[in-house]
């Protein structure tokens, strides 16, 4: 009675790839339950004298012992465990214990009618378990006969949606009618409803803007105003606060870890699912209105149920947080983790990241242009970066787009009506790269870590950020959304690759351009150091396709002014061992002059910071800039520009100025490093002391 089930717990141990499997029952809800209708007999014996016994001990017993499944689905989505093993157990338990709960409470709103008579209450469980059946009859065909002829990808018929609605609110009218409760017969009927497919989708997408912005809002203020906290006065009714939140506690927690040991779970997964099933929210909420609109819960006991509500449910995230530590996922040692290598014959592997259609043209372009020699080959993982929003139908899409905690990877094989995965497959049919991709849907404050989960399970050796600013009509960027500097920043500090930042303003024009069609002018700024390197790489790997031009321009200190130089603060990581790297890899650049006409290469001398800024503005006739992050040497010390961007090094910032009138797109480059630099950390450091400065425009 008391949410019984049987089923197959795994060994969430990630040191043992077998699972231990028992069949047991759980009594989740039994302890708990149990300890509430013996806090009842307090309560009733102090502050709720009068109030009619059986229903307000299952009143109290449901309190204690319920778990708030929407509440627990947005915490586990937010700590990226709703799709693990111990996630899917929770919400499965959670369930369960909604559906006891439920039809514990349709049991306590019959015994707590107007009418003392036993023969009513039974006329109304008889009645309400007709209309439980009847809608389990007449509910499902008629419900999967709509989801069968809406088509995925087509817009859903609004009758369908109309006579969904329509029967909600005739489910809820029958309830109320019978005396249990408008709620009880539409949550019965949304039981009912498909929960895959194109239908279920639409469903609710219409109803979830009005739900969530007006209706759900609108209940908890309705909630807040009848409870009242200064009825909780005086040393008792404290007393019997913290006796209700310490009993809530203890069932809830103990009676879970006890039942998930005896599944052979192991301690620390059972400790947490414990902490998690103890949370409490909205249809805790639903369940002390009930109780206290039928009389069966005073203002006091109301208000101190309600404080009990909010402690468990505020307490569950910092404690899951802290108890379960998951365990990191092997790392996985390659080493291509940068693009310049002795041996380029491997196969090149790039994660491309972004989070709108908008910067899909321009990396698209860039894809193709980065593709080499077909024999070479180049696979791309695309990841669709999109925030974890309040929104009902967030929980449905990360159900969707992760496995196992992590965001899933779409096979060729696995269709999907996904305008971005379509894009994605159509380009991979017309060219020659191999495209994976997939959508990462979390918070923005843990959006890099999926980005470097998948760039390390996915053996990259560059990650492609989108910049956090897009540029206006005017030629001005501004802004999109201030959160996503952040995610770059991090990224940038703790990839385990290559990282490039790509400054959009339009590579290639507005769509995508095909492979014959394609006529790019590249533009490399060497300077010197790793960064430098890697943008060069990158180059010349651009520089094999056909329809790409290659400028390497290498800038040099005048030496009339080198003797002087040498009272600057000279970056003491350009050693001479990384200008012997530049030099190996600029006498291989020279090599390939000879064999490939579309590659060139200029050296500038330079005297000052205002001579080198001229001479850069002379390039700006081209298609993309690439750049080193932070490029070492005394002629970029020089420079010495400061901006709210530092992310992107002195050299993007100039690049990205409004003043620097060009239309060619930057990608600025940072080589993967064991140990960054200070200089660079130093940078990513400063960004957040200039987080509240105004855009550049």
């Amino acid at each position: 009675m008391f949410g019984a089930c049987t089923h197959s717990s795994p060994r969430l141990s990630s040191q043992s790839s077998k699972t231990a499997s028992c069949h047991c029952r759980d009594y989740r809800i039994s302890l708990p339950f149990t300890l509430g209708i013996g806090t009842s007999c307090v309560l009733r014996g102090t502050i709720a004298k009068g109030v009619s016994q059986g229903p307000f001990l299952i009143f109290m017993g449901i309190s204690l012992s319920i778990t708030a499944f929407p509440v627990l689905a947005r915490i586990l989505a937010e700590l990226k465990l709703l799709t693990t093993d111990v996630g899917q157990m929770a919400m499965s338990a959670a369930a369960i214990n909604d559906v006891a709960s439920w039809i514990l409470l349709a049991l306590a709103i019959s015994l707590s009618g107007a009418s003392n008579s036993p023969l009513i209450s039974v006329w109304v469980l008889l009645c309400g378990t007709g209309f439980v059946l009847l809608c389990l009859v007449i509910g499902p065909p008629i419900f999967n006969w709509m989801d069968k002829r809406c088509a995925e990808g087509e817009p859903v018929d609004e009758l369908y949606v109309c006579a969904t609605l329509g029967a909600v609110l005739a489910a809820g009218f029958v309830t109320d009618t019978i005396g249990i409760h408008a709620l009880f017969g539409a949550f019965v009927l949304g039981v009912l409803v498909p929960k895959e497919g194109p239908f279920s989708g639409a469903l609710v997408v219409k109803v979830e803007d009005l739900v969530s912005g007006l209706f759900l809002p609108l209940y908890f203020v309705s909630s807040g105003l009848k409870t009242n906290i200064a009825t909780i006065q005086g040393a008792q009714s404290w007393g019997l606060l913290v006796l209700v939140i310490f009993t809530s506690c203890f069932g809830k927690i103990v009676g879970t870890t006890l039942v998930s040991l005896l599944c052979k779970m192991p301690v620390q997964e059972a400790v947490m699912l414990g902490f998690l099933m103890n949370t409490k929210g909205l249809v805790e909420l639903i369940v002390l209105n009930i109780g206290k609109d039928r009389g069966v819960l005073n203002d006091q006991t109301f208000s101190i149920i309600v404080l009990m509500a909010l402690v468990t449910t505020f307490i569950t995230t910092p404690i899951v947080v802290s108890v379960y530590k998951p365990a990191k996922l092997a790392t996985t040692e390659y080493k291509h983790r940068m693009i310049e290598r002795k041996d380029t014959s491997k196969q090149l592997r790039i994660l491309t990241c972004f989070h709108s259609t908008r910067s899909l043209p321009t990396m698209i372009n860039l894809i193709e242009a980065s593709r080499g020699t077909a024999k070479k080959g180049l696979r791309v993982y695309a990841m669709h970066l999109m925030e974890l929003s309040e929104r009902s139908s967030a929980i449905l899409m990360v159900h969707k787009a992760r496995k196992n905690g992590l965001p899933f990877w779409k096979k060729r094989e696995v269709s999907d009506s996904n305008q971005i995965v379509v894009v994605f497959e159509t380009f991979e049919h017309l060219s020659k790269v191999s495209i994976r991709p997939t959508t990462a849907i979390s918070p923005m404050n843990s959006m890099h870590e999926d980005i470097i989960a998948g760039a390390e399970g996915k053996r990259v050796a560059m990650i492609i950020l989108p910049f956090h600013k897009r540029q206006r009509i005017d030629g001005h960027f501004v802004t999109t959304r201030d959160d996503l500097r952040h995610v770059n920043r991090r990224v940038l500090q703790h990839a385990p690759c290559s990282v490039g930042i790509l400054v959009d303003r339009g590579l290639g024009g507005a769509s995508h351009v095909s492979a014959s069609n394609v006529d790019f002018q590249v533009t490399i700024l060497f300077f010197g150091g790793h960064d430098d390197r890697e943008a060069l790489a990158y180059g010349m790997r651009m520089a094999e396709h056909p329809g790409i031009n290659l400028l390497v321009v290498r800038f040099l200190v005048d030496p009339e002014v080198a003797g002087r130089s040498v009272t600057l603060d000279i970056d003491q990581t350009y050693s001479p061992e990384a200008q012997s790297k530049d030099e190996e890899l600029l006498n291989d650049l020279k090599h390939k002059l000879s064999k490939n006409s579309s590659i060139k290469y200029e050296e500038k001398l330079v005297k000052d910071a205002a001579g080198t800024t001229e001479l850069i503005r002379a390039y700006k006739r081209c298609n993309l800039f690439l750049v080193g992050r932070m490029s070492e040497g005394q002629v970029v010390l020089a420079l010495d520009i400061k901006s709210d961007c530092p992310e992107l090094g002195p050299l993007g910032n100039l690049l990205t100025f409004s003043e620097f009138s060009t239309t060619a797109s930057v990608l600025v480059v940072q080589q993967y490093q064991s140990e960054l630099s200070q200089d660079s950390i130093n940078s990513l450091k400063d960004g957040e002391l200039t987080e509240g400065n105004s855009d550049s425009d």
